[in-house]
């Protein structure tokens, strides 16, 4: 791992007992304060959206990575938001947490038939939010490309559930705990 990855890992902080207690939460904010940090992880996810025609990304910080994404690579960005968020009618899917269940949501507009999407998120970690985000894609006429994480939770074995739905789709996570 080079100087300016490690530094981006050791700004990832853990917030005990959020939002509910036995949670431990993965806070990406300060990284993303970090410019150089920011910018290496941002870098790493590059290659990911050469075989893709526009990225997506998972409300709420898997925007910032997804759309810092797309305007590096001039590629279009597209939101997949908490349900009831998108003004146009849309296409929404129900999926598991690690401490309950919630719906998200992505306009039936928002991607071409047949376009390739890379989906991002900031933290992997039971695969529900991906796996509901992959189905959400393939009902508005896309396929994944391939699935990106700033950090995997791997004890959680995400893998295996979108593996298991989705064998085709690659996962790329940069760090994993």
């Amino acid at each position: 791992m080079d100087s300016a990855l490690a530094q981006a890992r050791a700004l990832i902080r853990q917030i005990p007992d959020y939002p509910i207690p036995g949670i431990s939460f993965q806070d990406l904010t300060p990284l993303l304060a970090h410019g150089p940090s920011f910018q290496a992880v941002i870098s790493e996810f590059m290659p990911l959206a050469q075989a893709c025609d526009v990225v997506a990304g998972v409300e709420a910080r898997g925007f910032i990575f997804a759309a810092a994404i797309a305007y590096a690579t001039g590629l279009g960005f597209v939101p997949i938001r908490k349900k009831g968020k998108l003004p146009f009618d849309t296409h929404e899917e129900s999926y598991g947490l690690e401490y309950g269940s919630d719906v998200i949501a992505i306009h039936q507009d928002a991607i071409e038939i047949g376009s390739r999407v890379l989906l991002i998120d900031d933290v992997l970690a039971t695969g529900g939010t991906i796996c509901a985000g992959i189905r959400l894609i393939s009902r508005s006429g896309g396929t994944v490309s391939a699935v990106g994480s700033v950090l995997e939770i791997s004890s959680l074995e995400s893998r295996k559930r979108i593996a298991l739905e989705f064998p085709e789709v690659p996962v790329h996570s940069i760090f994993t705990v």
